[in-house]
């Protein structure tokens, strides 16, 4: 049971770290990024504030869930797919960010999100529900991939 805890508690800090981490650049009032224009499909600010505190919460829950019960083989590629997730999307923050290489923080993205799909999978293996609330995480990435793409196309 000690290897259980020890799994939940990974998958706790790395969603932390995700949280802090992206939050660390992301920089939606700078006076570059209000210059850029703005893909037609990017939401409103508004849906921002609540899709994300949403996912980071399910990535929790289903990573606590998960480590409690499922076979240990489905926990580890859980918490190594999570963890290459999130440096991606920290990468992402960054390269986005600070030095503007739009479109490597876009090949970033991409690479995470392609990645929540056996994340994803492997919930969906585990129980129906932790699959179902990893959905909206896994629409939101690509929704966002497309997004950092969108801005890539309109800086060539």
């Amino acid at each position: 049971m000690g290897w259980r805890i020890g799994a939940a508690a990974a998958a706790v800090i790395l969603v932390v770290v995700y949280a802090i981490g992206s939050g660390r650049w992301v920089s939606t009032g700078s006076a570059w990024y209000l210059s850029l224009e703005q893909p037609w499909w990017q939401p409103p600010p508004w849906v921002f504030g609540l899709i994300w505190p949403y996912n980071f919460l399910m990535l929790i829950v289903v990573g606590i869930a998960l480590s409690l019960k499922a076979p240990p083989g489905r926990v580890t590629a859980l918490l190594v797919l999570l963890a290459a997730t999130v440096a991606l999307a920290i990468a992402w923050a960054y390269l986005f960010y600070v030095p503007h290489e739009l479109a490597w923080a876009a090949l970033a993205l991409t690479a995470a999100a392609v990645l929540t799909v056996p994340i994803v999978g492997i919930a969906f293996g585990q129980a129906v529900w932790m699959g179902a609330v990893l959905v909206p995480y896994q629409i939101w990435l690509f929704l966002a991939t497309s997004l950092s793409w969108g801005y890539v196309a309109r800086q060539v």
